[in-house]
């Protein structure tokens, strides 16, 4: 019977079979997110209502992928791979969730072929990224489109450290094979880098193009050089941690370069909150609690949310436990160090990577995020996979046994994956369960209202945008959203109050201006709609829904000509739009050019073959409408 399980554990340790194992076990428990839709929050910039984004991969919007301030971050190979999303699959939100779904399947094979080089355990590494693969935290980075960044950024970041090992030779596997480990390390591929050097220096770079939290990066690679590749053992070599250090400058240099880019563009887009809204005391009381979540959050899955409320200050007590619980575990990683180094590094790779959203910089309005832990996780696993590795060996626990509980853990942790899943269906089914775990969340109360409001429950949306104001009376998205609901059921006044009102606290928002401005356009207050509108171009030039009702009142005031031109402009950054083609036809028609406003219409008409509207415009020109 031993030497069977013998035989079938050999068998399946085969390292192209585990792949192919991982890969599957990936597709299958995550494949109903292929299934989800887009959200109402974060979506519409990064995807939906992103006019760069859904008229795919150009020149001009690649060049604006490189040089956007837009959702306050840089990230332009996160731009580049949604627009390459829309050549290839168009705009519906299948194809950019499958893109996510095989970015995180790539990643845990990258995991498991990263750790096999670095260590030689085949089967701590395969259960170090089964677990990520599969753990429920992860879902967030995968079932939300915006998330892109995350799982891209990985992949990049993966693929940096195994050109790392690569560079060294071999590594640890060479240490494994040699009675002189110290000699074998330190080769002259250690003291002048080679190609693979450049190479993981090129993946590192591409990876902070994709998201900047992978900053820390380089203290993982100092980490990995104290386990499990032991070059800090390296000492009649003068191979010292000072040599170590020497060779990381360049990342060093690109992390830092990062991290200046991200904060003067987060500044301008006004992500980063004041110390009048999140005190340093706020902020450092969350971060120990934070850390403490993230940790019940890995053992115990349960009431996760989008978003978690920051709640100011914690309970006093609250916070020391946290502090406390925090502290004891760096010093227990310290002290364990020389007879469990995994420990040490799986730790403090955890606690090193989530140092830049740990929230000691808030950007944002929420405490933390089951995303950030998409990267850092990897080190828990690693710490508690070995740790529990070294016990099996040094209890003889019998390997069934040991199987049947690795797998009783990995269908526990896919149930609760698939579970997750659910929630994140679209915006109703995400933001009602968010509300059900969470307290005073008034970003979830809007949100959640937005999603109402856009399928026709106006009423119910009115009210959980009041629910968000009572939480937090100076949110201008409530307000603001409110005065769509209100707009919706015609009551412009209150409309035009409450844009008003959204304005006060947050005076330079274009879609704002926008939209008051169109209430004013009902209200016929015209000039003052066009100041409006003019803002809000100036805000964002390449809002064609704003260029669209500017045109609107222009033609309204019977300047036609300036109407066409804001139309044409519209129809350049949304070609796609059928109402915007016969509004161009009409000005064009008042301009005496006929035949180009017969041209719009049958566009728009191709567009939307059921416009009788249209219809009977060509027919007024005389133009035949084919049956």
């Amino acid at each position: 019977m031993n030497e069977q399980a013998h035989r079938t554990s050999r068998a399946l340790s085969n390292p192209i079979l585990l792949c192919l194992l991982l890969a599957a076990a990936t597709l299958a428990v995550y494949w109903p997110v292929v299934h989800c839709d887009f959200l109402n929050y974060d979506d519409p910039d990064y995807f939906t209502a992103n006019p760069h984004i859904l008229t795919g991969l150009t020149w001009a919007n690649t060049a604006w992928a490189f040089t956007t301030e837009h959702a306050g971050n840089w990230h332009p190979l996160t731009w580049l791979s949604l627009m390459l999303d829309v050549d290839l699959f168009g705009k519906g939100p299948s194809g950019p969730h499958l893109t996510n779904l095989l970015f995180h399947t790539a990643n845990t094979v990258l995991l498991f072929l990263l750790l096999r080089r670095l260590t030689a355990a085949t089967w701590r590494s395969a259960i170090v990224a089964a677990l990520f693969a599969l753990h429920p935290l992860h879902v967030e980075s995968v079932a939300w489109v915006a998330e892109r960044k995350d799982v891209l950024s990985t992949c990049f970041g993966l693929l940096a450290l195994l050109a790392y090992a690569k560079q060294l030779a071999g590594g640890r596997w060479q240490v494994a094979r040699t009675e002189t480990p110290t000699e074998s390390i330190v080769s002259p591929v250690t003291r002048q880098p080679s190609c693979f050097y450049w190479l993981s220096l090129l993946f590192f770079a591409l990876g902070l193009m994709c998201k900047p939290m992978l900053v820390t990066l380089p203290l993982v690679m100092l980490l990995l050089d104290y386990w499990p590749l032991e070059r800090f053992r390296v000492e009649r070599s003068g191979l010292g941690v000072r040599v170590l250090i020497l060779e990381k400058i360049p990342f060093f240099t690109l992390s830092a370069a990062s991290c200046v880019v991200t904060f003067i563009v987060q500044q301008k887009g006004g992500a980063v909150a004041s110390l009048v809204k999140v005190s340093m005391a706020g902020r450092l009381e969350n971060a120990f609690v934070s850390y403490a979540r993230y940790l019940g959050g890995t053992l115990f899955p349960m009431s996760l949310a989008n978003p978690y409320p920051h709640p100011g200050h914690w309970p006093l007590l609250t916070a020391l436990l946290a502090f406390a619980l925090f502290v004891g575990l760096c010093g227990t990683a310290i002290c364990l160090m020389k007879r469990f180094p995994f420990v040490f590094t799986g730790w403090f790779w955890f606690v090193g990577m989530l140092v830049p959203v740990i929230g000691l910089l808030q950007v944002g309005n929420a405490a933390m995020a089951d995303r950030y832990t998409y990267l850092p996780l990897i080190g828990l696993f690693i710490a508690v996979v070995w740790g529990a590795g070294e016990a099996v060996v040094n209890w003889r626990l019998p390997q069934s046994a040991v199987a049947m509980i690795v797998l009783l853990l990995l269908a526990s942790a896919s149930w609760r994956t698939r579970e997750q899943i659910g929630f994140w269906q679209n915006s109703g089914t995400l933001f009602t369960h968010t509300l059900g775990v969470t307290e005073n969340n008034y970003v979830a109360e809007n949100d959640l209202g937005t999603w109402l409001s856009g399928n026709g429950q106006v009423a119910e949306a009115m009210e959980h945008f009041r629910l968000s104001l009572h939480i937090q009376p100076d949110n201008p998205d409530a307000l603001f959203n409110l005065g769509n609901a209100c707009a919706k059921l015609g009551n412009w006044d209150e409309a035009v109050e409450d844009y008003q009102g959204a304005l006060k606290i947050a005076p330079a928002q274009a879609d704002i201006l926008d939209n008051l401005g169109f209430a004013l356009v009902m209200n016929k207050q015209y000039t003052d709609a066009i100041t409006n509108f003019e803002e809000s171009l100036k805000l964002d030039p390449d809002s064609a829904d704003a260029h669209n009702n500017l045109a609107t009142v222009l033609f309204i005031e019977q300047r036609f000509d300036e109407a066409a031109q804001q139309y044409r402009e519209a129809l350049r950054l949304n070609p796609d739009n059928p109402q915007i083609y016969a509004n161009l036809g009409d000005a064009l028609v008042r301009l005496g050019q006929i035949p180009d406003a017969v041209n719009c219409y049958q566009e728009a008409l191709r567009l939307n073959p059921g416009n009788t509207t249209v219809k009977a415009r060509l027919r007024a020109l005389g133009v035949e409408i084919p049956r």
